[in-house]
C-alpha cells in the first residue's frame, strides 16, 4: 500500500508540465507589475494634484514658502540626527525654521492667501492690544489658497502636540524644548487668525447692516421728497 502511495505521488509530480511552471511565473510577473503600477499611478496623480493646485493658486509663490517652513521645521526634527550626531545643529536649524516660519504666516501668507493680518501691540501701561486687519469684502478669495492655508494652519500644531507626547513617554527633554516652541508659536498664529477671522465677518456683516440701513433711508427720503414735490405741484396746480 505504502508503494503504491509512493508511485502516485511520483506520477502526480510528473504531470507537472513546464507550460504549468511558466503560466505560474507569468501570473506572478502579472501580480508584481499590477501593483508597480498602481503605485506608479498613485504617485503621478499625487504629483497632478500639487501641480493643479499651484496652477490654481492666485499666489503660488507665497504657498510654497508657507509649505516649505514648515515641512522644513518637521523634517529637520524629524530626520535631522539621521544625518548628524549635533543635537545643536538640529535645534538651531529648526528653531530657525520655526521662527521664519512664524512670521511669514503672520506678515505674508495669510494676508495674500486669505486677505487677513494681525499683530499684537505692547501699551505704555504694559498691556497688550489686538490689532486685526482684513481685505475688503468686495475681494474674493481663491478657494484653493483659502483651503489650503485654514487646513495646513490648524493641523500643524497637532502634529507637533503629538510629538511632544512622544518625547514626554520617551522621556527626551532637550527634544521636547524644540516641540513646545513649536507649540507655542504655531497657536499664536492659529489664535491671531482665527480671531483675525471673526472680526473680519463682523465688520462685514455691521458694512452691509449699515448699507442697508442707508439705502433705506436713502430711499424713504426719495419717497418723502418726491410726494412732497407732488403734492405742491398739485396744488399750484390746483389752485390756478
Amino acid at each position: 500500500m505504502a508503494d503504491e502511495s509512493r508511485v502516485n505521488l511520483l506520477h502526480a509530480d510528473a504531470s507537472i508540465q513546464p507550460d504549468d511552471l511558466e503560466a505560474g511565473t507569468a501570473s506572478n510577473n502579472h501580480t508584481n507589475t499590477g501593483s508597480g503600477n498602481m503605485n506608479t499611478s498613485n504617485a503621478s496623480r499625487n504629483n497632478n494634484a500639487v501641480r493643479d493646485y499651484f496652477q490654481q493658486s492666485s499666489h503660488p509663490i507665497a504657498a510654497f514658502f508657507f509649505l516649505a517652513f514648515r515641512l522644513g521645521a518637521l523634517l529637520m526634527y524629524l530626520l535631522g540626527s539621521i544625518f548628524t550626531d549635533n543635537f545643536t545643529l538640529v535645534f538651531v536649524v529648526t528653531i530657525l525654521l520655526l521662527a521664519f516660519d512664524f512670521w511669514t504666516v503672520k506678515n505674508v501668507s495669510g494676508r495674500l492667501l486669505v486677505g487677513l493680518r494681525w499683530w499684537n501691540e505692547i501699551q505704555e501701561d504694559g498691556s497688550n492690544r489686538w490689532v486685526f486687519e482684513s481685505a475688503s469684502p468686495n475681494r474674493m478669495n481663491n478657494a484653493a489658497d483659502s483651503r489650503l492655508f485654514w487646513s495646513v494652519l490648524y493641523a500643524t500644531p497637532v502634529f507637533w502636540v503629538l510629538l511632544a507626547l512622544t518625547c514626554i513617554f520617551t522621556l527626551k527633554i532637550s527634544w521636547l524644548v524644540i516641540v513646545v516652541v513649536a507649540i507655542v508659536l504655531n497657536v499664536a498664529n492659529v489664535y491671531g487668525y482665527t480671531q483675525c477671522d471673526k472680526d473680519a465677518k463682523k465688520k462685514w456683516a455691521s458694512g452691509i447692516a449699515a448699507q442697508t440701513a442707508l439705502g433705506s433711508l436713502g430711499s424713504q427720503a426719495t419717497g418723502f421728497v418726491g410726494r412732497a414735490v407732488g403734492s405742491g405741484l398739485g396744488s399750484f396746480f390746483g389752485s390756478r
